[in-house]
């Protein structure tokens, strides 16, 4: 195979340019071996396309590699470059004054290549101190929370968090946020994006800098450049924001008050999912006055080779079975987790008379979390209450929120979206209570406007001890708000894409090539449809223009049909997939088993008749 001239140009000049020398030594050695050896330049080609990565959600996220559309060293300085510039240009400072930055980071690396978010975190620093910003690198592996609590607390103007969450383990990500505390979102992504191309070649020789920090600092784990006081006192000044917020209810209190031997207080078991969350998870336990919980021994200290779970995402099946097991050898009631960066909350109960675990949705959850908040927070405080939730996500707060008389928004799928509303509203004059997502993406109080499952699960084990003290389960306590606000029964999944460009092939048929005419699915009556794509529709609206914002490249559609099921289709921003999100609300006091029979009834017919995944190439994930 001969190495394409353009491709062998691109690869050489990283080359010279990556600051890191293992890699850059990596890609050297397989230009050398690529004119005799395919597999050698089969790799180079891979590696440097036409093209670099770019941002997604809220930032970067790859695969640790060499090359533009890896996460890798050089990726990282241009990334850190481009955004310093920047802010530099939209928060013009006053005389004397220095903006601030946070840099957080967790544990991943990958070891063959000395890749890791500890070095993109050093590299971040040394490129922020370059650009003259006051950089506050966190000392240690750190939850997401974090990262914004921070910026927001220190009015800093830009916020790293290097993190790939809940991906798989060669993944790294860097996520951005900005002054309001919140994920960048437009225009600032598409800002950032461009100031990075416009400063891809380091200012300074970075693995120069690096190298002389190491042979003067070898002994501190950050070689000088974190801040170990500053960390301290945020962790701190976290934990006080909870309680001076309201969300420390004082259940913890309700221990004494278990008098019936046959039904004992909640028995918890906490899986950090090897990331970083358990100090966070005991620092939360001790915030909120509660006896320790039983961490999985195999689970509950960082490890980039995530050993036990190949995918570390608790809401993938089979996730927790290491978990459950634990919990049953140890007698525990409850399962709450972490995803590795601790910023997702996931929760399973085991009914004591049966053994049966439940694992909860995150719309279960989210439910359960936005009706305690009100109940205990929102109502009592007397300011006017809101929650969030994205429009994917179970219409059920909705309907909460109608009965109970606070505000309701719903928002654009993600966090970006969520925390920022929340954030607006807050200026607004809200108490902005509640926001959530349906992947177990939960943020409580005004803490922080990102998802956090370190405050989460304090304030989910608060109301896991309120509802046992009455003698009833988790289970038991969802389903009584089921027969309170109505039965809403939800069928949310997701094909494997091969080819993305069958996303608008779908979307062509669902909006009938942008005429939305469609009326009937089988024997299923449309009652609305709202596209947020192009060309932009809501037959709701008095201008037939959605309320939300619009995107061309990630379309999304919402069917409402006549017999109360909702219907929504997305793409993925982060992974090859196309989700769907499909819910059907029965009356107050119809059977649960029932809806749930209709509700996949109608799925089957909506799915064949407009998804169509065996002509569009569509693969049906594992079931394992």
């Amino acid at each position: 195979m001969t190495l394409d001239a353009a491709i062998r140009e691109r690869a050489e000049n990283w080359a010279k340019l990556d600051p890191n020398p293992v890699t850059s030594k990596y890609v050297q050695e397989l230009l050398e071996q690529a004119s005799s050896q395919t597999d050698a330049a089969e790799k180079i080609c891979n590696l440097f396309p036409d093209g670099r990565i770019g941002f997604g959600t809220a930032g970067l996220r790859s695969t640790m590699t060499p090359g533009p559309m890896g996460m890798n060293d050089l990726v990282v300085v241009q990334a850190a470059q481009g955004i310093a510039k920047y802010v530099l240009q939209q928060n013009p400072a006053k005389e004397g004054e220095r903006l601030g930055a946070v840099i957080g980071y967790d544990h991943r690396e990958q070891k063959s290549l000395e890749l890791s978010s500890l070095s993109f975190a050093l590299l971040t620093a040394l490129v922020f101190q370059q650009a003259g910003l006051d950089t506050v690198l966190l000392d240690g592996f750190v939850a997401t929370p974090l990262v914004p609590f921070t910026l927001s607390k220190r009015k800093a103007v830009v916020g790293i968090m290097i993190t790939a969450s809940h991906n798989p383990k060669n993944d790294a990500g860097y996520k951005v946020y900005w002054n309001n505390g919140c994920q960048i979102r437009a225009p600032v992504d598409k800002g950032i994006a461009e100031a990075i191309l416009e400063n891809l070649t380091p200012w300074v020789n970075y693995g120069a800098l690096l190298k002389a920090r190491k042979e003067q600092r070898s002994a501190e784990p950050c070689l000088g450049l974190s801040s170990p006081d500053t960390t301290k006192e945020m962790i701190t000044a976290y934990f006080e924001t909870i309680k001076s917020c309201g969300l420390v209810t004082g259940q913890a209190s309700l221990l004494s008050q278990f008098k019936d031997d046959a039904w004992k207080p909640p028995s918890i078991a906490y899986t950090a999912m090897h990331g970083v969350g358990l100090p966070f998870a005991v620092r939360s336990y001790e915030t909120f006055g509660f006896p320790p919980f039983q961490a999985v021994p195999s689970q509950m200290n960082p490890d980039p080779s995530f050993p036990t779970v190949p995918f570390p995402n608790p809401e993938e099946k089979g996730a927790l079975d290491i978990s459950k097991a634990f919990a049953e050898e140890h007698g525990c009631d409850v399962i709450i987790g972490n995803d590795p960066d601790a910023d997702r909350l996931a929760v399973a109960e085991r009914d004591r008379k049966t053994g049966k675990w439940t694992v909860f949705t995150g719309d279960q959850i989210g439910s359960m979390l936005g009706c305690w908040l009100y109940e205990q927070v929102g109502k009592p405080s007397g300011k006017r209450v809101s929650m969030c939730a994205s429009t994917v996500s179970s219409k059920m707060l909705a309907e909460i929120a109608r009965v109970e008389g606070f505000y309701f928004e719903d928002t654009l799928t993600g966090f970006k979206w969520i925390g920022s509303r929340a954030e607006e509203l807050n200026r607004e004059g809200y108490f902005a209570l509640f926001g959530y997502e349906e992947a177990i993406g939960f943020s409580c109080g005004n803490v922080v406007f990102d998802k956090d499952g370190i405050s989460g699960l304090g304030v989910f084990t608060e109301l896991t001890y309120n509802v046992y003290q009455k003698g009833m389960s988790l289970a038991q306590h969802m389903q009584s708000l089921y027969d309170k606000y109505g039965e809403f029964c939800s069928n949310n999944g997701y094909f494997i894409l091969e080819d993305p460009s069958v996303v608008q092939k779908i979307m062509d048929i669902m909006t009938c090539n942008g005429q939305f005419m469609l009326d009937t699915v089988g024997p299923y009556k449309v009652d609305s449809t709202r596209y947020l794509g192009e060309p932009a529709y809501d037959s709701t609206t008095d201008n037939k223009l959605p309320r939300l914002a619009t995107s061309k490249s990630s379309p999304m559609i919402t069917l409402r049909f006549t017999n109360g099921c909702v219907a929504q289709f997305r793409a993925s921003g982060t992974e090859p997939k196309f989700k769907y999100y499909i819910e059907m609300k029965g009356q107050v006091g119809a059977s649960r088993e029932n809806v749930e029979a209709e509700l996949m009834k109608f799925s089957e017919t909506i799915i064949r008749e407009l998804v169509k995944p065996e002509e569009h190439g569509l693969i049906v994930p594992s079931k394992g």
